[in-house]
């Protein structure tokens, strides 16, 4: 089965994403959480509703965060935030000296299905009562701008699914 999506998931006790930069007429625009995950989303060429709504499960669930015992558990179990942010060059092969990108796919339907990716997670968020009760939020980057990340991580737990 050829890849058709790679997320790249890192827990953290904080992040910060800068979104838009300051500039004349505005100041600078961040995107916010406290402890829980940040997941990089890369859509390939293959990429499709289905299988978004199979990766936002799979995020949701996978038991990567640490909770308040040390044990490992999923997102909405301990409860806590997610920044998702659009990371298209995690679809580029080496050859060379150069990295391709031939792989990814377009920007319209890779802007749609990142979209719907990160609808699909705060309507998971938005349903899970105990997610409200701790005021857990979902914040998303902006698809095809230039971001700047701050993460404070409670150790190098970074995991790399292909989809």
């Amino acid at each position: 089965m050829e890849t058709s999506a790679r997320i790249v998931i890192q827990q953290c006790l904080a992040a910060t994403l800068r979104l838009n930069p300051e500039s004349e007429v505005s100041e600078a625009e961040y995107a916010k959480i406290k402890q829980g995950m940040v997941v990089f989303v890369c859509f390939l060429k293959g990429a499709n509703k289905e299988l978004v709504e199979k990766m936002v499960k799979q995020v949701l669930a996978i038991k990567l965060c640490e909770g308040k015992d040390g044990k490992l558990t999923s997102i909405t179990d301990l409860p806590g935030d997610l920044l998702i942010i659009p990371q298209a060059c995690l679809g580029g092969k080496l050859k060379g000296k150069s990295v391709q990108y031939h792989s990814i796919i377009n920007k319209t339907d890779g802007s749609d299905l990142y979209r719907t990716f990160v609808e699909l997670c705060t309507d998971s968020f938005q349903q899970n009562s105990a997610m409200q009760e701790a005021g857990c939020v979902v914040k998303s980057g902006v698809y095809g701008n230039r971001q700047v990340l701050n993460m404070e991580t409670n150790g190098p737990f970074t995991h790399i699914v292909d989809f």
